[in-house]
């Protein structure tokens, strides 16, 4: 039976947490960003879309050069907004790409993010390979102080549940940036039979990319209509225990919205009108998270992570 069949599927572990997130057990402070991801105004209106809206600051790429990055900092600062970069390679040839990667993760700590979230290595490198990539992130981390977290993605490390269970097994220090959706997509199920590599990494999220799976993709169409509402009820099930966690922890707690553009929006065929609006999708779950947790964010310094 899978989860679209059974919804009362609970893993133990995560039921528990989510019931002491229902009993107002205290959370830990949480930052919420909203994801540059296919914005098509300039990044200045975009800042303002987003404090409009209610976030904390944003999440986006890696500026190209210097004077790029000097623009987009003015710009954050501007409106006060707190930031995330994202690390998003390429490439076949590993020496390349193990160099490319120890740059762009230097530049990107030089600027103090709150953290940088990688898109790390390829699932077809080996796992020494990818252990390399993994290594050199941790080296620049603890040389710079700022964190950074390996996201669960397809095409990367970390593209499914059992797998990414032997990395965390054999390599104590990884955190990840959760985006369960990929898994979902993965294994063609909402994971119930794979509750244990589930619950460790839930146990070992930093950040979450709240953005809700089904089993023949990584993004509903909608959240809000009610053929979703199980898959996302399961989803905000694992968010529930990651709050909790970092509650346990007395970590923070970091969230990016991101629903994606067309064609990761569903489109119709043809004239390729997307079937709902990303922004009103990721404002959406802005403010259901915030409802369902407290209003505790906050505008974190990089160190509070």
């Amino acid at each position: 039976m899978n989860g679209f069949n059974n919804p009362n599927f609970i893993p133990e572990i995560v039921e528990r947490q989510s019931i002491e997130i229902k009993n107002n057990i205290p959370i830990p402070t949480i930052s919420f960003f909203c994801s540059s991801w296919g914005q098509s105004v300039s990044f200045d209106e975009f800042c303002e879309m987003a404090v409009d809206a209610g976030f904390d600051g944003v999440e986006t790429g890696i500026p190209a050069d210097d004077k790029k990055s000097a623009e987009l900092i003015e710009t954050l600062r501007k409106h006060n907004l707190t930031y995330i970069f994202q690390c998003n390679l390429s490439g076949e040839d590993f020496d390349e790409y193990l160099t490319a990667y120890r740059r762009e993760l230097e530049r990107a700590a030089e600027l103090k993010p709150v953290l940088i979230n990688s898109h790390t290595g390829k699932d077809h490198f080996c796992r020494a390979k990818n252990e390399i990539l993994i290594a050199a992130a941790e080296s620049i981390s603890q040389s710079t102080g700022v964190c950074i977290v390996h996201e669960t993605h397809r095409g990367r490390f970390a593209f499914a549940a059992h797998v990414t269970r032997e990395y965390l097994d054999r390599l104590p220090t990884l955190q990840l940036a959760l985006d369960i959706s990929h898994w979902c997509v993965v294994h063609e199920t909402l994971l119930e039979d794979q509750s244990e590599a589930v619950s460790l990494a839930l146990q070992r999220t930093a950040h979450i990319h709240a953005r809700v799976g089904h089993s023949q993709g990584p993004q509903v169409n909608d959240p809000r209509a009610p053929e979703w509402q199980q898959n996302l009820q399961q989803h905000l099930i694992w968010w529930d225990f990651v709050v909790a966690q970092r509650q346990k922890q007395q970590k923070r707690l970091t969230i990016t919205t991101e629903f994606g553009p067309p064609n990761y929006l569903p489109t119709l065929p043809y004239t390729q009108q997307p079937l709902a609006d990303q922004w009103q999708i990721n404002t959406y779950m802005l403010e259901l998270l915030r409802s369902r947790y407290g209003r505790t964010s906050s505008r974190i310094n990089p160190s509070g992570v």
